[in-house]
């Protein structure tokens, strides 16, 4: 008989699946068959080039989330610790600020090469906030100071990036569609790195799982199992790195995905870390399609930014979780 988790997973599968389905179908004119569409060319070519790009893209980047949000978790020993703790989500914003600031235009109406610019600068700032954070925590021998060294990281970037937001105005909107998230700009190429960036770290998390279930025991106990703590942490800050620059860089600050994830599956299972991961990433993919469909979906054809309604979901849950354990 198929264990508990094998049946969550297969769930997960499902779910998404449908989902990816309904997708295709929703636009600025509401929910349309998806059949239907594909017997117009025009139509076919609407839900091959935007909506079947964005609809995988949107899982892909939940899918990122949900897994460093996981390893995040397992690294800090911290239920409410989430991919954006290291001060990367502070980083992007920061790099893309100034990006916007010198190059003076609107990510809407900008060419292939500025959206690049900007999908590369999120990137690297991301990772390189996540290395300021290192350099402050003098490594990652300590899970204390790493913690406080990022919300000290992000603190600092967070203001700086209102200070450029302040001293060039005419990139407010841009910044504001970038903070609030968005799978919009996703295209079958972002789809494709984010899959294959997914496909790195959730090997290399499997590969790490059992220092995260040493650490789970306290870092003496990870020590007496001769667990060489420092490079397996710098391997597993890492994969938080990759994973949350390369979402965020193609979709923009999404809150609360990486941190609902994990703590939706370990509410359905309790498992070991090499399962936790992949069930995360699975559960991560599902809950910002799910969101992405709304935000399409709900007001259309206005659309709702899909950062701001993770934020209210996932803020709910966890109030409503707290709630219930308070009882």
């Amino acid at each position: 008989m198929p264990s508990r988790w094998r049946w969550l997973a297969v769930a997960l599968v499902g779910v998404a699946a449908v989902l990816v389905v309904l997708g295709l179908g929703v636009g600025s004119t509401g929910v349309e068959p998806v059949w239907a569409m594909l017997a117009d060319p025009v139509a076919a070519q609407i839900v091959w080039d935007i909506r079947a790009p964005r609809t995988l893209g949107a899982w892909a980047a939940g899918a990122l989330l949900g897994l460093a949000g996981a390893v995040a978790q397992g690294l800090f020993r911290n239920p409410l610790a989430d991919p954006f703790l290291l001060g990367s989500a502070s980083g992007a914003s920061l790099a893309v600020a100034v990006t916007l600031a010198a190059l003076g235009v609107s990510p809407f109406a900008a060419a292939w090469v500025v959206r690049l610019g900007l999908t590369g600068a999120a990137f690297v700032g991301a990772v390189a906030a996540v290395m300021l954070t290192l350099v402050l925590a003098r490594g990652v021998q300590h899970t204390l100071r790493l913690l406080l060294a990022g919300v000290v990281v992000g603190m600092v970037l967070g203001a700086l990036t209102s200070l450029v937001t302040l001293m060039a105005p005419d990139v407010l909107q841009a910044m504001q569609a970038f903070m609030l998230g968005s799978t919009g700009f996703v295209g079958w190429s972002s789809w494709a790195i984010m899959m294959a960036v997914g496909a790195i770290c959730i090997c290399a998390a499997w590969a790490l799982a059992k220092v995260l279930d040493g650490l789970s025991l306290g870092e003496s106990t990870a020590q007496s199992l001769g667990l060489p703590l420092a490079p397996l942490r710098a391997a597993l800050v890492a994969v938080i790195a990759l994973a949350t620059g390369t979402a965020v860089a193609q979709t923009g600050l999404i809150a609360f995905v990486g941190l609902a994830a994990p703590h939706l599956v370990r509410s359905v299972v309790k498992t070991t870390h090499a399962r936790l991961v992949g069930l995360a990433s699975l559960m991560g993919g599902l809950l910002l399609l799910a969101a992405d469909l709304l935000a399409r979906g709900l007001l259309a054809p206005q659309e709702i930014p899909v950062g701001v309604l993770t934020a209210v979901l996932g803020g709910g849950y966890l109030l409503w979780l707290m709630h219930r354990r308070t009882g």
